[in-house]
């Protein structure tokens, strides 16, 4: 019985799920749109939810936390800057989970992790500036 376990081992060690979401919580802050399995998606969420809480709560202390389980200064600003100015007013339920089908490969299913407010329609894409002739 599993009484009281909870998360999924995701047929990885422990420190390898340790890297393997903090990798996953930097892209997602970083593009604040992945796609990944549904499993890894529905695990992630807390872990994202509970670094934007610290964002919002802001300070020396919050901002060494989430330093500490993100591992990236770009990262961490823009979380204590863009995402807890725009999520101020937002008790919670910062994530939404959508279904994206099935992998090709091994028929995984699939889902796309993105924040509520997220437009691609207006997510700015960097470009190379072009050379002057």
């Amino acid at each position: 019985m599993r009484h009281k376990i909870a998360g999924r081992k995701l047929n990885r060690t422990s420190a390898h799920r340790k890297a393997l979401f903090m990798n996953m919580a930097q892209a997602l802050i970083k593009s604040e749109q992945i796609k990944t399995t549904l499993p890894k998606a529905k695990d992630l969420r807390p872990i994202v939810e509970k670094l934007v809480t610290l964002g919002k709560r802001g300070g020396l202390h919050a901002r060494r936390q989430a330093i500490s389980q993100l591992q990236d200064q770009e990262v961490v600003s823009k979380l204590m800057g863009t995402l807890a100015s725009r999520f101020a007013g937002r008790e919670g339920g910062y994530l939404r989970i959508m279904k994206a089908g099935f992998r090709y490969g091994d028929n995984a299913p699939m889902a796309v992790i993105e924040f509520v407010d997220f437009n691609p329609n207006s997510a700015t894409v960097e470009t190379e500036a072009e050379p002057s002739a």
